[in-house]
């Protein structure tokens, strides 16, 4: 009897609402079925029985993806709403006493993940032996609310009023070469000698434009050649380190022992640092923990190139104080690509 009232509750489930929300963010059934895991076949099937349960159609089918219906956006708050809470329950469960092990998913930009933050995890890990570390090094910015990552680090300040976010400091960029660059190219003195000399770019998420840099130089080219386009940090870094040209890198990797130098007369660009959480991950111990972490990592009184002001790259080992940088370090200089 029990079974059968239920098979009329005319309640949906909270996977159809998982599915209808995936689908509504990604645009289509095939985006969706793949963030999610499923089928395509299973998405539509979810997708109908919610909309029979509703008793009218969510959405319309279109060449180039879905669109919600009137009654679609009707539900579309209720529904996030569902989601929200549901996320509040697992927050909950983390935070009790037996949580302070597990895992912290921290979400970063592959060029900070993998040359600034990723170097000094040992120093947390060893003060914090019980904890998980998963560091997701990435082009594009996670989504905190949505349980992607537990704490992120991004260059484009988030817009939700639901995070906390705190600005961590400021990156300062330049131009950058290798010395065998220089050997076999010599250097540009002013921002129209670029046209006779090899630039390389990074094209991806929460980059800086050539266009947008471009537009901050008087003086600089309308046109220079491009010999070279890549899409993450650690290949742009390597292909500048290397002599495929002139590219642009934050001042710290002067800092950290990278094999380049700092190119003058070619103008800069700043970008910030935002640190941004949900505001119930602090009272997960482990989450708490990571976030102490991370705000010290950038503590500008300790590493002057995330200072709001710019600093030359040839002033800054005189402006760090403790311990020096190539011990703190150790083993940049040597790696090999």
């Amino acid at each position: 009897m029990e079974q059968a009232e239920a098979s009329r509750d005319p309640m949906p489930d909270w996977q159809s609402i998982r599915v209808f929300l995936a689908l509504q963010r990604s645009g289509s059934f095939r985006s969706a079925a793949a963030k999610l895991g499923l089928s395509v076949n299973s998405v539509r099937r979810r997708i109908d029985d919610l909309e029979t349960l509703i008793g009218a159609p969510l959405m319309t089918r279109h060449v180039d993806g879905i669109r919600l219906t009137a009654e679609g956006h009707a539900i579309l708050a209720a529904a996030g709403r569902m989601e929200a809470a549901a996320f509040s329950l697992v927050r909950t469960g983390e935070g009790a006493p037996f949580a302070e092990t597990g895992e912290v998913r921290i979400a970063v930009t592959e060029g900070l993940g993998a040359f600034w933050l990723a170097p000094r995890l040992v120093e947390f890990q060893r003060a914090n032996p019980r904890l998980t570390v998963d560091l997701r090094c990435a082009m594009e910015s996670a989504d905190v609310l949505r349980l992607e990552a537990d704490v992120a680090i991004q260059l484009t300040r988030p817009t939700s009023p639901d995070l906390r976010i705190v600005k961590l400091g400021r990156i300062h960029m330049m131009p950058y070469a290798a010395r065998s660059y220089e050997e076999t190219y010599g250097l540009p003195l002013r921002p129209e000698d670029l046209e006779r000399h090899r630039i390389v770019v990074q094209d991806g998420g929460q980059t800086v434009a050539l266009e947008d840099y471009v537009r901050t130089v008087p003086g600089f080219p309308a046109k220079v050649p491009v010999t070279l386009k890549v899409n993450v940090s650690s290949a742009y870094y390597w292909a500048i380190a290397k002599g495929a040209g002139i590219g642009l890198l934050p001042t710290y990797a002067s800092a950290i022992g990278a094999q380049v130098i700092p190119v003058d007369n070619l103008g800069r660009f700043s970008v910030d640092i935002w640190l941004t959480y949900h505001p119930d991950a602090e009272r997960i111990t482990r989450v708490r923990r990571t976030i102490d972490w991370l705000r010290a990592s950038f503590d500008p009184k300790r590493y002057p190139w995330f200072r709001d002001e710019f600093i030359h790259p040839r002033d800054l080992p005189g402006a760090v104080k403790g311990a020096p940088l190539p011990d703190l370090f150790a083993g940049f200089v040597a790696m090999t690509p």
